[in-house]
């Protein structure tokens, strides 16, 4: 079993960034694919970045590439997305998740375990 509990989200203005934490227990986390998901109001959660065990394949969404770096740091078992030249469409609840198994994945059915939500708001 897997707890995640994810931390930096907050109100900032167009074009500024905020670091998104997600800290992992209750088992082995340096074995997992982990990834971010967001979910506007109204809308369907959505994939932003994934990254494999070791961190040395990230996936992005189209409408992030560039702007977001998803990181992850097994030994303090925490992942991060660092979130770059943010704009309104980037408001939304973010979620971190983790799979049970290892590789890389963009699709929600993959992951297992998901943290409660951080909530990111850009204003223009």
């Amino acid at each position: 079993q897997v707890q995640l509990l994810e931390s930096g989200g907050g109100l900032v203005q167009t074009g500024g960034s905020l670091r998104l934490s997600c800290a992992a227990s209750g088992s082995t986390f340096s074995s997992n694919a982990m990834g971010w998901f967001s979910q506007a109001p109204g809308k369907e959660r959505e994939f932003v970045a994934a990254i494999s065990w070791l961190g040395g394949i990230t996936y992005y969404a189209d409408s992030v590439k560039g702007r977001f770096t998803i990181s992850r740091n097994n030994a303090e078992n925490t992942m991060y997305l660092q979130m770059n030249s943010l704009k309104p469409e980037d408001t939304a609840g973010y979620y971190c998740a983790a799979s049970r198994r290892g590789g890389i994945f963009r699709e929600e059915s993959a992951y297992a375990y998901w943290g409660q939500g951080t909530q990111v708001t850009i204003s223009s």
